[in-house]
């Protein structure tokens, strides 16, 4: 099978070419050979490339920057995703593609399920909940995988900012009235390939939106004081963790306060489900460096 892979130096996109070896031709772009930016340059290399499948794990993720550059996040986050749902459709090929939990505003008080109404607080969120819509408008067979709080070994995440910042501080704040479900790229590109497995092998669910986070709930607070006992057990000296509210870190980008996503929906219908978050979570340190 031949397979277009979108987004070769991201957090889920490195982690998919490890999941994926094995499972077929595996064709890798990144901005510099197929900019998103610029939907002819989508139509001319899918028409080329003729995959079998198309997996987009490329996105616009600078939630603050996407203030100042709506017109970017848009074109990435929400044209690009309908113009590969198109080409897709086209060679009667299924399309992957994976969106955010910023899709709605965090005011429920108990996890997201899919038939939830979205309502995102700034341009990234609306931007992956128009590219959402570009790709169910369009049809055809499609996963539209929504996940939450994306870290890995590589790339900008909170787990190497927060990695690096408790060695070169005496005192660290961090916000601990934002809940959710630090989920590890690894743990997304594993499930993805159990996904695609599924379909291979005639045991696929229905096609849609799903949802695909870890299990369990924490705080940034919390997530970072793990992150924390792990490198204390390394004998590190380490800064000291505050709790803050949200209204003491003011963002460009407004994040929800309850980013928790329902995955039952993704385990009942394909029976796939990630792991703990703590669990992903010390995997993912003692998985090798990049």
């Amino acid at each position: 099978m031949r397979i277009l892979l979108l987004g070769e130096h991201g957090q889920v996109g490195r982690e998919l070419q490890l999941s994926l070896a094995g499972q077929g031709e595996l064709i890798v772009r990144g901005s510099a050979r197929l900019d998103l930016a610029h939907p002819e340059q989508i139509r001319q290399q899918v028409r080329e490339l003729r995959p079998e499948l198309i997996i987009n794990a490329a996105a616009h993720t600078a939630v603050d920057q996407a203030e100042s550059e709506p017109e970017l996040a848009f074109a990435i986050n929400a044209t690009a995703p309908g113009v590969l749902a198109e080409e897709a459709v086209a060679l009667g090929v299924p399309l992957i593609h994976y969106s955010t939990d910023y899709v709605f505003d965090g005011r429920k008080p108990a996890p997201y399920c899919e038939d939830d109404t979205p309502n995102p607080l700034g341009v990234y969120g609306r931007s992956k909940l128009a590219g959402e819509r570009a790709i169910q408008a369009i049809g055809g067979p499609h996963l539209i995988l929504r996940t939450s709080w994306v870290y890995s070994r590589h790339g900008r995440n909170f787990l190497l900012t927060m990695q690096r910042l408790l060695q070169e501080r005496d005192e660290l704040k961090v916000v601990a009235d934002q809940i959710g479900t630090p989920t590890w790229a690894g743990s997304i590109a594993t499930a993805t390939a159990q996904l695609i497995q599924h379909w291979q092998g005639g045991q696929a669910g229905p096609w849609g939106l799903y949802h695909l986070s870890a299990r369990g709930e924490t705080s940034w607070f919390g997530f970072a004081s793990a992150i924390a006992e792990q490198l204390r057990a390394e004998g590190r000296s380490l800064a000291r963790l505050q709790a803050i509210p949200s209204s003491a870190y003011p963002t460009p980008a407004q994040r929800p306060l309850n980013s928790r996503l329902d995955c039952t929906r993704l385990q009942r219908d394909w029976g796939v489900a990630l792991p703990d978050w703590q669990a992903a979570l010390r995997e993912c340190l003692d998985s090798p460096r990049p």
